[in-house]
């Protein structure tokens, strides 16, 4: 019996659905976003418009021509509920950016390859961007030329696949063709001639026989670093001063009017993936035999905070100086190896039964290495300790540290069964999941402090412990932690008529940590008339603390707004993160996390006037109690006990944040996509698709429990931490795109257009609305080969200039002459916070092809 051809199984809730019926998005030449049979249901044969839940498909084609690399920027082009959000100087977050559906966290929407269900990425986000608190999953570790198709559930999931698809369910389809094969490549860059990318994809399909295939792919994707930094205005020396008290600083220093005013890099960070993926299946006794792998390794350099001369303030050498006279820019080097495996067993049993057995095995590591910086304590030691003069100490400073590795893990064991017992459905399962998680600490130089033994100094200067920038984890905060979780789940459908069907799920989930959650989904579709039908769905669901949210835990440097200056330059400061079963937490009563629960509410409608015209318009109600947050950075004034102030004098930090259950929040809105398909233009032939999507979330309570019951939850979490849930992200998203093709000429033209958001960072800004406009054409010649050329954003449009939380602003004059050395508002131009489209401007590329 061959599979390759049948319905494809998706783990444990998967659905089970054809894929060979005649009509479908996967059967057009040129590609369109469209609703298509794909999950949602484990029924064969259901049509698109027979659906209760809606699903969106985006094809390899119509990934390609949006003329990005990345998965993530793919995706958010072509499915306006989705949000690929670019920060910058955030740490972990420049390298791996969080990815949302709905307007929700990274961490509730599932995402699965092939139907089994991916593990997250190992970093968490603590630093303050879009997804703060959450861990998400990494979606350019698979390389677009391995995909066949992504299909986007837009729906809470719960009760058919477990934690996390509260948002919905991405479902990466890899490329299982038998033959044939591809080599392309395509260069681009921006406007201001930085952000260069190099892409190489290799892709061939192999036939087993008549028994089965084997796909190979490899991407290989070089992209250097962008930067649209602002100029230092303040005084980085220190010898400054505003003697006429006109607000501008004067100095007759000649280092500070020579200084290298641009020394911030604010931007896309320095990247280099290679990734390979095998995709195969093979007929092996009355079944068959199925799997894949999935590798992928990224090589990112990103810049910390530039630390100026006057920043070793506490550790000049003898002659007055810094180490490094002119000061540096720590930069943040880290290595991603992303892999998975699956292999599994499915087959049919003469009755009709059918059966899926797999296991999956995955994760995520990631290599912080902090290089071109110093730790500050050391060049004390060297000074005092060992009596190295300064210029011995300069030659001999380490400028490099291996910071911390960041390791998670997943292995899931899948078992489901399927029949059809005429118009009614049956499948039920069961799975067996491990979660690990670990935290490798760095080398000592990373973390340590050389200058002073349990916060009491042994030299005349005492400067902070541990390389700046990104300073490393201590073995005392090292992890090595695992979960067990098991899962049994019953799903049903019943088709009434021709016009009417019902379908339920119920799913229990038992946690070996926080305890056990049963989740249950009731959906149904109408056909009303030949050309509409209503749908809608009410599920419980939930989302399991992650592994990071349990256990990570650091002391590391972040700059803040000044709270004696909001206006003013951004200050440093020492943050703890501390998990929740630690001594401190246990200390001051940090209560422990448990699951994120929700209700999600839907109703659609599907009109098909014509067979080339679909329109689908579908409301969602999305209610999130407990949900876990990041607190804000308390320090000892906000416990009146007086424990934490102790605790973390003890452990060398000037604030401490914990993950709480701590929010309740409502998200509504509601998503629109229309298709017109096949409109004669002469002898070719134009697609339309109009997609848009509008989503509203509103914190409704914030809370604190255990021993923070008594502090102010305003306290505790405050407004910017309301803000980056509520306001930080696209309200609405729309998009049009016509696809055309005539002969051997296909383009495409696609108008993208990001809505209003609200940053708060010390103050508030709104960020206004914008349209970006993309352009893609392809010729193919008869042999095979083809060229292809396109620009993004080519209107070169950019995010309103930032107002709000700048840093390192000012305006210097030459005391000698009076002649203006510098004025500027700061070094970020555009928010570093949250950037929807990023700040980069036009961006043009041309390629070539070859199929075989």
């Amino acid at each position: 019996m061959k599979y390759r051809n049948a319905p494809l199984y998706l783990a444990v809730s998967a659905a089970i659905v054809s894929l060979s019926q005649p009509g479908t998005a996967l059967a057009q030449e040129v590609p369109t976003l469209e609703e298509v049979i794909v999950t949602g249901t484990r029924a064969l044969g259901r049509t698109a418009e027979d659906l209760p839940v809606p699903v969106d498909v985006l094809t390899a084609q119509a990934m390609t021509d949006t003329g990005e690399t990345e998965v993530g920027r793919m995706l958010q082009r072509l499915a306006p509920s989705f949000n690929f959000s670019t920060s910058a100087i955030s740490d972990g977050t420049d390298a791996l950016r969080p990815a949302t559906l709905r307007g929700l966290g990274p961490d509730q929407t599932l995402v699965l390859v092939n139907g089994k269900r991916r593990h997250q990425a190992a970093l968490i986000h603590v630093n303050t961007s879009v997804g703060r608190g959450t861990a998400g999953t990494d979606m350019n570790a698979i390389p677009a030329a391995s995909i066949k198709r992504i299909e986007v559930l837009r729906d809470g999931s719960a009760a058919q696949y477990g934690s996390d698809a509260i948002a919905g369910v991405i479902n990466i389809v890899l490329d299982d063709a038998d033959s044939g094969g591809r080599i392309d490549t395509s260069y681009g860059e921006y406007t201001d001639g930085d952000g260069d990318v190099t892409n190489v994809n290799v892709v061939k399909g192999l036939s087993l026989g008549d028994d089965g295939f084997l796909n190979l792919s490899f991407n290989y994707r070089d992209r250097g670093r962008t930067n649209r930094a602002g100029k230092q205005g303040n005084c980085v020396y220190g010898d400054c001063t505003d003697t006429n008290g006109d607000g501008i600083q004067e100095t007759s220093d000649p280092r500070e009017i020579a200084f290298n005013r641009n020394s911030f890099r604010i931007g896309d960070a320095d990247s280099e993936q290679y990734a390979g993926v095998i995709n195969a299946a093979y007929n092996l006794g009355p079944g068959e035999l199925y799997g894949f792998v999935t590798y992928s390794h990224r090589d990112n350099e990103s810049g910390a905070f530039y630390r100026d001369p006057v920043s070793g303030s506490s550790s000049y050498l003898d002659d007055g100086q810094n180490v490094i006279p002119d000061g540096f820019l720590p930069l943040i080097n880290s290595q991603i190896d992303d892999y998975s495996v699956d292999l599994g067993y499915r087959m049919e049993f003469k009755d009709g039964l059918s059966m899926d057995f797999s296991y999956t095995d995955g994760g995520n590591k990631i290599d912080y290495e902090t290089k071109n910086s110093i730790n500050y304590s050391y060049v004390n030691f060297l000074n005092y300790g060992e009596g190295l003069n300064d210029q011995e100490i300069r030659d001999t400073i380490p400028r490099d540290a291996d910071a911390y590795k960041l390791e998670l893990g997943l292995e899931t064991l899948d078992l489901e069964f399927h029949k059809e017992f005429g118009d009614f459905s049956l499948a039920w399962g069961g799975e067996l999941r491990k979660d690990e998680y670990k935290i490798k600490p760095g080398e000592p130089y990373s973390y340590d402090d050389f200058d002073s033994v349990e916060g009491i100094p042994l030299y005349p200067q005492n400067a902070p412990g541990g390389i700046q920038g990104f300073p490393g984890i201590a073995p005392i905060s090292s992890v090595d932690e695992n979960r067990d979780v098991w899962s049994i789940y019953v799903d049903t459908e019943y088709e009434f008529s021709d016009t009417f069907l019902v379908s339920a799920a119920i799913r229990y989930d038992d946690y070996d940590d926080f305890g056990d959650t049963t989740n249950y989904k009731l959906a149904a579709n109408w056909g009303l008339t030949d050309t509409v039908r209503l749908r809608g769905s009410f599920s419980t669901g939930f989302r399991a603390p992650s592994m990071q949210q349990l256990y990570f835990n650091n002391i590391s440097t972040q700059f803040v707004t000044n709270p004696d200056d909001p206006e003013g330059p951004q200050i440093s400061t020492q943050v703890g993160t501390f998990r929740n079963d630690s001594a401190l937490a246990v200390a001051i009563g940090i209560p422990q996390l448990k699951e994120e629960t929700s209700d999600n509410y839907s109703a659609g409608i599907v009109w098909t006037p014509l067979s080339q015209l679909s329109v689908t318009f579908d409301y969602y109600f999305i209610k999130i109690d407990d949900r876990i947050v990041i607190s804000n950075q308390l320090d000892a004034a906000d416990d009146p006990s007086g424990t934490l102030g102790a605790a973390l004098k003890a452990v060398g930090a000037n604030s401490a944040q914990f993950f709480l259950n701590g929010a309740n929040t409502e998200t509504k809105g509601f998503d629109l996509i229309a298709t017109y398909d096949g409109i004669d233009i002469g002898s070719g032939s134009l697609d339309l698709v109009l997609a848009g999507n509008t989503t509203k979330t509103d914190v409704v309570d914030i809370y604190t429990a255990g021993g923070l019951a008594q502090v102010d939850p305003d306290v505790v979490f405050g407004s910017q931490a309301v803000s980056i849930i509520e306001d930080w992200q696209p309200q609405d998203r729309i998009s049009l795109t016509g696809y055309f093709h005539f002969e051997n000429i296909e383009a495409n033209i696609s108008f993208n257009q990001f809505g209003k958001y609200k940053v708060e960072d010390g103050d508030t800004q709104t960020y206004g609305s914008v349209i970006l406009t993309d352009v893609h054409a392809k010729y193919s010649f008869d042999n095979g080969f083809s060229v292809n050329a396109g620009g993004n954003n080519i209107f070169d449009e950019y995010p309103d200039k930032n107002k709000i939380g700048n840093s390192r602003g000012g305006t210097i004059e030459d005391a000698n002459t009076g002649e203006i050395i510098v004025s500027s508002p700061g070094v970020f131009k555009y928010s570093r916070r949250s950037a929807p489209f990023g700040f980069n401007g036009a961006y043009w590329y041309a390629g070539v092809s070859y199929e075989f």
